[in-house]
């Protein structure tokens, strides 16, 4: 039998990263990969271990865009009928989505065709892509333990195993965590969307705390090309050490060097923040699709590893305190940090990989959990 799987993913590196994971699980399994994307897709994608990329035609739409509708529906029904001639060609023996417009292509092709198919949601609220193949895919599998927006029914049969998150964030749920005594390391992420409120507040906000802490600190900040100019100004009057970049390398390592970490609530940070087991300020993001971050950060909030603050009640004032009374109580770091790693599924990406298998008909000996 094939020993083949077609992951379909892209749009973002949410969307990518879980899928990257899962292939390196496959592939360690024995397993050939193939990566179903868009050109979008593909800008995240170069480091994914597929043998062989299929580009599918896909495209998004605006609500109440009667020709955005249109366009769309024919970009996708290109695509399927791109991914119809890629399957025959490579007949896989199943095919994985990941969600958002760029899986839809290769998942209807192969829900009409009768291939075995499994659909990831790594977000607490099913996404509109998925909410449209969950009752027709073989197996639907979840990040989290609640799945918001989904029919009941598919609630009901969907397997938690967890977003798959990448080795190096993997390593770090061996790694404790050792609240400061002394030195004080935040840790700023600002998320690809709404990226200039964190850039532009967290700098006046640490700006505000007593000198007795800010002498202590070192702030690493993912920062909006525009306001890191500001942000320095900011910092250096306040004598802050500070490292602020548009982008960091190295994530894993910062993260596990950090005290505190503050930023948004994707799925992927969400995660990773758990299996990193650090404890974290999380700020939704406003304007995310069902209020899905705000859901997200639900998981840490709720098990006391996270303080969320919403957009609509976060001032400068309000994030300098919360950091003041965070930074300021290593022994509540601690108690959070151990809360994140006590939800955290850092075998997501096997079990999820054991799904796939499951799924396809074809477990094989090498899994490396049971977890369904």
């Amino acid at each position: 039998m094939s020993r083949t799987a077609v992951v379909a993913a892209g749009g973002t590196g949410g969307h990518l990263f879980p899928a990257q994971a899962l292939a390196e699980a496959l592939i360690a399994r024995g397993w050939t990969v193939v990566l179903a994307t868009d050109e979008r897709g593909a800008a995240y994608a170069g480091g994914f271990p597929a043998k062989e990329r299929i580009a599918l035609s896909a495209a998004t739409y605006r609500p109440g865009d009667p020709l955005g509708m249109v366009r769309a529906g024919l970009a996708i029904v290109r695509g399927v009928l791109q991914a119809r001639a890629a399957f025959r060609r490579l007949s896989p023996a199943v095919v994985v989505g990941f969600g958002g417009y760029p899986s839809l292509p290769a998942l209807i092709a192969a829900v009409t065709a009768g291939r075995p198919t499994v659909i990831h949601e790594q977000n607490a609220v099913m996404g509109r892509a998925n909410r449209l193949l969950a009752p027709r895919v073989t197996t639907v599998a979840c990040a989290f333990p609640t799945l918001q927006k989904a029919d009941p029914a598919v609630a009901a049969r969907a397997k938690v195993v967890g977003n798959p998150v990448r080795p190096e964030i993997r390593a770090l749920a061996d790694q404790p965590y050792v609240p400061p005594d002394g030195p004080l390391r935040l840790l700023v992420t600002g998320g690809s969307q709404g990226a200039r409120l964190l850039s532009e507040l967290t700098p006046r906000a640490v700006a505000l705390l007593p000198e007795a802490l800010r002498c202590r600190l070192t702030v690493q900040q993912q920062t909006r090309q525009e306001s890191i100019d500001e942000a320095r100004r900011v910092y250096g009057d306040a004598l802050v050490e500070a490292e602020i970049a548009p982008f960091f390398t190295g994530m894993a390592q910062r993260l596990a060097q950090a005290h505190l970490m503050v930023g948004r609530a994707g799925a992927s940070t969400v995660c990773e923040i758990a299996v990193a087991g650090r404890p974290s300020i999380l700020v939704p993001l406003k304007i995310a699709l069902d209020d899905d971050q705000g859901q997200n950060a639900r998981l840490l909030a709720e098990a006391g590893a996270a303080v969320v603050l919403r957009e609509d009640e976060l001032t400068v004032e309000r994030m300098a305190e919360t950091l003041e009374s965070l930074l300021g109580d290593p022994a509540r770091l601690a108690r959070m940090a151990a809360a994140a790693r006590a939800v955290a599924r850092p075998d997501a990406a096997e079990r999820l990989a054991d799904v796939v298998e499951a799924t396809a008909g074809q477990e094989t000996p090498l899994t490396g959990t049971s977890g369904r």
